[in-house]
């Protein structure tokens, strides 16, 4: 049996347990929003990025229990963390995990005042920095390179989803 840590457990923990609650806000913020009359795009490339942190989970698990935590990239890890607390405080309940656009004014605040896509930026420094945490390099690369390939389709259908608004300005 392999030498299992409680922090690499806590860690491994973590990521599971938030990655299912966003899966649930995500799933109540879906159905508001397209109660309220939004549209949802995209949605054929959806079961894709679920499998692909699925499986990276089941990588970090599969891989990273046995191994120990880097605490400089646990220090970045949860650096990540408050930009995902700030990213989600500012997107409200339009937040999910979907291209689900309503005809109102695009957020423009918090980090939305910096970069288009925050959330995806987070979500390329994540799939990166949380396998560095268990010393996956491997992993990082891989699966940095599989997500560069998903988001790329993920931003042309967000950017041709939200150009109304955009050149409407709101």
């Amino acid at each position: 049996m392999p030498d299992i840590s409680l922090p690499v457990v806590l860690f491994l923990g973590f990521i599971i347990i938030q990655r299912l609650g966003e899966l649930a806000l995500a799933k109540r913020n879906s159905a508001r929003l397209l109660a309220s009359g939004a549209t949802e795009f995209g949605s054929s490339h959806y079961p894709l990025i679920v499998a692909l942190h699925t499986l990276w989970i089941i990588a970090l698990v599969f891989f990273g229990i046995s191994n120990s935590i880097s605490m400089p990239w646990l220090a970045v890890f949860l650096v990540l963390q408050i930009l995902r607390v700030w990213i989600l405080a500012n997107l409200g309940e339009r937040w999910t995990t979907r291209i689900i656009v309503l005809d109102e004014p695009l957020v423009r605040v918090g980090p939305f005042a910096f970069l288009r896509h925050p959330n995806y930026v987070l979500v390329v420094a994540e799939i990166f920095t949380a396998p560095m945490v268990l010393g996956l390099i491997w992993v990082a690369l891989l699966f940095s390179i599989l997500n560069a390939a998903v988001l790329y389709i993920r931003i042309s259908v967000e950017e041709k989803a939200l150009g109304h608004l955009r050149s409407r300005g709101v």
